[in-house]
Parts: C-alpha cells; structure tokens; sequence
C-alpha cells in the first residue's frame, strides 16, 4: 500500500466517518488503494458525469447513470478511472440491489476503489461532513507551516544563517534539503539530525538530482533581477527517507520567502557554497565521511583533483578582529585569489570554530612547497583584502583519501598552536611538533608551572630591570649555542653577550653549556608563547 501524505483526507477515513459508515460501506475492489487522497466530494446521476470531475473526487451516486447493458456500465467505470477520482461509491437500492460484475471487474481491472453502501445515507450529509474535514485539515496543515516559519523566523532573528535554517526545515521534513543555483550548482546541503539511517546529502544530490524523483519539491527563491520572475536559487527536498505531504510544500514556500530576504545580502551564495564545503572537510577529519566515499561528495562539491596527493592546508584567521560582514567577505576574497594559483583547491569555511580548511590536489608531493607558498600567499591576500589582520597558515603532509582526514585534523590543530609562533607566510606541520604537543598541555596548570620553574627568575628580571635578558637567551639557543652569529644578530660586541649569558646562568642558576639544561630552556620559551595566549 502506498503511504498516506500527511494532512490530507483518505477513502479510508471518508468511509470511516459517522455518516458513511452508516451506510454499512463494503469496498468491492481496489482495496489497497483507500489511502489515495480525497479533494472533494461530488453526488451526481449522469452518464457522461466524468467529462465534469477533474480527479481526486469521492463520487457518489445511486447508479441511474451507470447504464443498463455491461459496455455502458465498464464505458462509465473507466471514464471515471481516466479522470483520477479517488473512488466510486455506489448507494444500492435505487438503481441496483448489488452491483454489476461488469462495474466490478472493470473497477479492479482499472484499480479504481469502488465500494457499494447497503444502506440509504443522506449524501448532502456526507458532502458536508467530509468538506468540514477538508478544511480543517488544511487549517491544520497552515497551522504546521506557520510553526515552521516562526522557528525559522527565531533562528535568523537569534543570529543563525541559511545554514541553521535548513538544518531546521530539514528536520521538520525528515528529508535532506537543497540550495542549489537555477543553473544546479549547489550552495548547500543539509539533512535531519539525529535520524538514524538517514540518507547523506551529498550523495543523496549527486545521486538523484538529474533524476527528477517523484514526489520531490522544488521552490524557486525569488532574487534581483531584470524581470519580476528573476530566480536567485532554488530550495529542493527531496522524498528519500520519508514522504512529502502538502504542508512541506507549504512551509518550503514560507521558508523561501525567508531565505530570499537572507540572500538579498552580498555576496550570501559563496559564503553558503564556502561553508557547506567547510562542513564536508570537518565531517571528513573528524572521520565521519568514510575514504571511500570522499572523492565521490568532493566531486559533488566541484573538486576534482587529479591522480596525485592531496595537500591539506588550515587558515586560521583572527575572527575576534575581523569585520562585522567578514564571514560571507572572507569566503568571496579568499575564493577570488585561488582562482590564480593554478591547481585545484577545495576550499571550506568554518569561522565558528576559527579556521578555514582547504584541500589542494598536487601532481606530485615534490612540488608541496612551492604550492603551499603560492595557496598561502592568495589565502593571505584574500584576508587582507576582507579586513582580516595576518592569518596563520599550515600546510600538512601529502595525503591519500584515505589519510586526507587525520592530516586535515592535525593540520588544524597545529594551525591554533601557531598562533603563539612569529608570524610567517606559512607554517610547516612537520615543525610544529613540539608546539601541538605543548598546545595539548595549555589547560593544564602544569604547563603555566613549568615556565614559571625554568623562567620565573629571567621574566622577574625582565618585568623590573633593563636590558631584557630573555630576548638574549631565544636568540642564543635560536643559534644553538653559536656565541659568535648570537653576537652578531642582537648587535652586540662579544664581551657584552658573555656578560649577559653569564648573568642568565646566575639568576637561572644553569649551566648553559649544558644540553638537557638547553634543551628544557628551550621548551620553556616555546612553552611561554602558549601561556600568554590561553
């Protein structure tokens, strides 16, 4: 049996109503279809009375109209099958005492419900009472539309985007839902959270978009245009987990009118289209998109690298600094200056979480670093160009699919543990080692104790007295103990830095010379930079 759509009237329940079912309703054939959907009720005698239904009716009659011999009688059962009424319901007594086999085989030849009342019923009695049904059934489904479109509403005035609306409409259709371009790129996909099984957007898009799925809906966003029917995007629910009812249709309406208002701001489309791209790399390096489908959603996201490694890279730009539109500006600048640096690049938007991952498809893994230097000059002239300060940028190790998730990962995690480093054009994570391991260790007092235990009489020193002995000290284990270049880098005459080394080793009481003593002053002062940030 087909599912019954939400929010509408079934022979079933027609036949289950007071009226009717006084009639004592016995259903002759196509029962397995009583959950098709009644839109109206119709009485009527005439033999030609189809060429006036226009499909979805309840037909009642006495049967004087069906005719007398059996072609009449199969003629005027499938004209009415032609015309799509929801059933034929037959009162006997007036016409028949029990239908016609010719009536009853044509009907279940045509799979047309067709049921016989043994007992007289008022039929304006019924008209009235399923009509009275009918409209408080579409109250009820404007009333559920109207919830939809107040939540979403609260989501955009409480500072949500697109993104946590469609989530939102989403969940109330239990469905994934679609923001798409009129010319079918997609912007953004979102499904039902907390649906177990449900079906994934990504692959539900690349899978069954061109198919033109039955019972899906497709409403158009209306945007600025030469014409009053200008088209900005296009919102589409697909019926893959659950079946669509009106009221979805209703609410995707509503909710388009929303997102129209959304998208009137600049530049909204390539923040969407950055966004679902940064969710997709997020799902991926938290493990939750599996090897072998990433290349076929990145695709579906336009990457398409070739047979070589991939190269993931995190920016983590200074959002606490960054302008008030800089989200959707970001995403647009930093989109523009990829577009010169010659090899495929995904390119994702997480702000919320403070940092925008990419993934750059590499011909071969010798020409990682000339690549990153040219990915991390345009991701730093995009954030400039916004408004951004300096980001930090990291680029990982060459990666398969199958390692792309776990590099992506520590690439992001090393890209905040940078944020303490002196500022470069971009951050190797094969350097970054030790300061994601600290990174790690920040929250935790021992950290902040250590510094103080190795340090604490050195940054006393520097807090009260001149000249600062700390800056001597990074630069001496900088240089690995290389008292000459030392000398040469802060401008001092050799005898100046003995001094200053020598003062060092009295206020730490070390021995500077020695290497575990190197080596723990040299943590100390890396362990510094995290501590002053946390």
């Amino acid at each position: 049996m087909e599912h019954t759509p939400q929010g509408t009237i079934t022979v079933a329940r027609a036949l289950a109503l007071p009226t009717l079912r006084k009639g004592l309703p016995e259903v002759l054939a196509a029962g397995d279809r009583l959950d098709r959907p009644v839109r109206w009720v119709h009485a009527g005698e005439a033999p030609n009375i189809a060429a006036l239904l226009k499909g979805g009716e309840l037909l009642l009659t006495t049967g004087l109209g069906v005719g007398s011999r059996p072609a009449e009688q199969r003629a005027f059962v499938r004209g009415l099958a032609e015309r799509d009424i929801a059933a034929l319901v037959v009162e006997l007594g007036a016409r028949f005492t029990t239908l016609p086999a010719a009536v009853v085989d044509t009907a279940r030849s045509c799979g047309l419900p067709l049921v016989q009342l043994h007992r007289e019923v008022p039929f304006v009695a019924v008209t009235e009472e399923i009509h009275t049904e009918l409209v408080n059934e579409h109250y009820a489904l404007l009333r559920r539309a109207e919830e939809v479109h107040r939540r979403c509403t609260e989501v955009l005035l409480g500072g949500g985007g697109v993104p946590e609306v469609l989530r939102l409409f989403a969940g109330f259709a239990g469905n994934p839902v679609f923001l798409g371009t009129p010319d079918g790129r997609l912007l953004y996909a979102a499904g039902p959270e907390g649906v177990a099984g449900g079906s994934d957007p990504l692959q539900v898009w690349e899978g069954l978009r061109s198919a033109e799925m039955a019972g899906a809906v497709i409403t158009d966003i209306p945007g600025a245009g030469p014409g009053p029917g200008a088209v900005r995007a296009r919102l589409t629910v697909l019926p893959v987990d659950a079946p669509l009812a009106p009221v979805h249709r209703i609410a995707a309406d509503r909710t388009a009118g929303l997102l129209a208002v959304v998208l009137l701001q600049a530049r909204q489309e390539e923040e969407l289209a950055a966004r679902g791209r940064g969710d997709f790399l997020s799902d991926l390096a938290e493990g939750r998109v599996s090897a072998a489908d990433a290349p076929a959603q990145a695709r579906v996201l336009g990457f398409r690298p070739g047979p070589g490694p991939l190269l993931p890279l995190v920016m983590r730009p200074a959002t606490d600094l960054a302008p008030a539109d800089g989200r959707a500006a970001l995403a647009c600048a930093v989109q523009e200056e990829l577009a010169g640096v010659g090899v495929p690049v995904l390119l994702g938007v997480r702000l919320p979480e403070g940092r925008v991952p990419l993934l750059v498809g590499l011909r071969d893994a010798a020409e990682r670093t000339a690549v990153a230097g040219r990915v991390a000059a345009a991701l730093r002239a995009g954030a400039e160009r916004a408004g951004f300060p300096a980001p930090v940028v990291v680029a990982g190790a060459p990666a398969a699919w199958e390692t792309a998730g776990a590099s992506l990962r520590h690439a992001a995690e090393a890209a905040t543990a940078a944020q303490g480093l002196p500022d470069r054009p971009w951050h190797d994570v094969r350097r970054l080692d030790v300061d994601v391991l600290l990174w790690r260790l920040r929250s935790q007092g021992d950290l902040a104790a250590f510094v103080d235990r190795v340090l604490g009489p050195l940054i006393a020193h520097d807090a009260a007295s001149r000249p600062a002995l700390l800056p001597t000290l990074t630069t001496y284990l900088a240089h690995a103990g290389r008292k000459a270049e030392t000398a040469r880098e802060l401008h001092l005459n050799r005898q100046t830095l003995y001094d200053r080394l020598a003062r060092i080793g009295r206020l730490l009481g070390a021995d500077l010379e020695d290497p575990e003593t190197v080596l723990s002053l040299g943590l100390a002062l890396r362990a510094r930079r995290h501590t002053e940030w946390i």
